[in-house]
């Protein structure tokens, strides 16, 4: 059998491409990042950039990026930091990146998804159990899959479902002379409700395992300065390994981890995507940096962040429409209704009311299942959380009279 043969059947999301590809799947979206931008011909207000808090199109961060660039160009440094790619402005900035959040050390990498799946393979050995969240983000899952010792999975945000997977891995790393890490999310991408850190932590005292956070959601937005979930709960200095990206909250690429000197220097030998691959361009650095600057100096991002956040949100909930457990940005908003009524009413939210946010259906929730996910930044306005709770009130009353077709709407391209 020709190896290739059974990809001629789509396998994934790709049977849907047929008719939602450019319009529900690789939307393109034109025009400056921000609150406003062209789809199709016409400007929506736009929820589906991770622009928390505006930089992505701020005068000063595109003047500092363009600097850095003209100074650097994007092949400096030239290889990978073991070898040939390290700098000093890449020291620097992880020795601001350690001290902000409150570790002894840090490491930059390339990209967030390939280096949480990296770190876990550097951080577990063939004898050590992972216990993770069932919620968390693929690229943790994809890091377990490489595992050679065991993993369990504990419901979401199930405290009595960990410490139950918790007594499982004492029990096989008792056999395996192993450890145990436990992984969560600061904040889980899809629902918006902050990985119960405080309560994790608290089983220290019954149960021997490190603490993996990845905190993507979390930095920028949450705890004093920005610092995260862990600073928002309390707990920072009981998360062994903290991660996050540069591409939400500081509106760049790379990513970071911090932790105890020792653990990351460990990492920074024995992370293969990091030891094999090339350095961080200089003006990500650069422009990193200058992110940092702004977000210690300029509070009243995040501020502004969270009166679009409790405005858009309160306003949802005033309507009536369900937002489950969100305690922060993300904003989902839950629905009940068939993958056919779904597409008629992404359709009607950005043709009609120039509403644009991300589409979330079976197969990433069940059946019968809507997610409309909305991502409030500071660069919002008042105007653009009205036009969206008037929009969202016509088509929740459109869904309840069952007006959308159930046919599914084809985008022809």
């Amino acid at each position: 059998m020709d190896l290739f043969e059974k990809l001629r059947t789509p396998q994934s999301l790709n049977r849907f491409a047929h008719f939602a590809e450019g319009y529900y799947i690789y939307p393109h979206l034109e025009g400056d990042l921000g609150p406003r931008m062209m789809f199709q011909g016409k400007e929506v207000v736009c929820w589906s950039i991770n622009n928390y808090l505006g930089m992505a199109n701020d005068p000063e961060i595109r003047k500092a990026d363009t600097e850095a660039t003209e100074q650097w160009g994007m092949a400096y440094p030239m290889g990978a930091r073991v070898m040939t790619g390290d700098t000093k402005l890449h020291r620097e900035l992880e020795a601001e990146l350690a001290e902000f959040t409150q570790k002894e050390a840090a490491l930059l990498v390339n990209f967030g998804y390939q280096g949480i799946v990296s770190a876990i393979d550097s951080l577990v050995g063939r004898r050590d159990v992972v216990v993770y969240d069932g919620e968390s983000h693929a690229c943790i899952i994809d890091g377990i899959r490489l595992l050679f010792g065991k993993s369990f999975m504990f419901t979401h945000n199930d405290m009595a479902s960990l410490e139950k997977n918790l007594q499982r891995a004492e029990k096989e790393a008792e056999k395996t002379g192993g450890g145990i890490l436990v992984i969560s999310e600061g904040v889980f991408g899809m629902r918006g409700d902050q990985g119960k850190l405080k309560e994790i932590v608290a089983l220290k005292k019954k149960y021997e395992f490190r603490l993996f956070i990845d905190d993507a959601h979390g930095f920028g937005t949450l705890g004093e300065g920005g610092r995260g979930a862990g600073v928002e709960q309390g707990v920072q200095d009981e998360i062994d390994v903290y991660f996050s990206t540069f591409a939400k909250s500081m509106a760049s690429v790379g990513a970071f981890f911090s932790a105890d000197a020792y653990l990351i220097e460990h990492m920074r030998y024995n992370m293969r995507s990091q030891v094999f691959a090339k350095s961080l361009p200089m003006p990500i650095v650069q422009g990193i940096q200058k992110r940092m600057q702004m977000l210690k100096a300029r509070p009243e991002m995040k501020e502004k962040l969270w009166a679009n956040v409790r405005m858009l949100q309160s306003g949802l909930r005033d309507l009536g429409l369900k937002i489950g457990e969100t305690n922060s940005c993300v904003t989902p908003v839950f629905m009940e209704g068939s993958l056919q009524e779904a597409t008629h009413l992404t359709k009607d939210l950005r043709e009609n009311h120039g509403v644009f946010c991300s589409l979330v259906v079976y197969p990433i929730v069940p059946k019968g299942m809507i997610i409309l996910r909305l991502i409030p930044t500071a660069a919002h306005s008042e105007e653009d959380i009205r036009i969206t709770l008037d929009a969202f009130s016509a088509i929740r009353q459109k869904l309840a009279d069952k007006a959308y077709p159930q046919e599914e709407y084809a985008y022809v391209k």
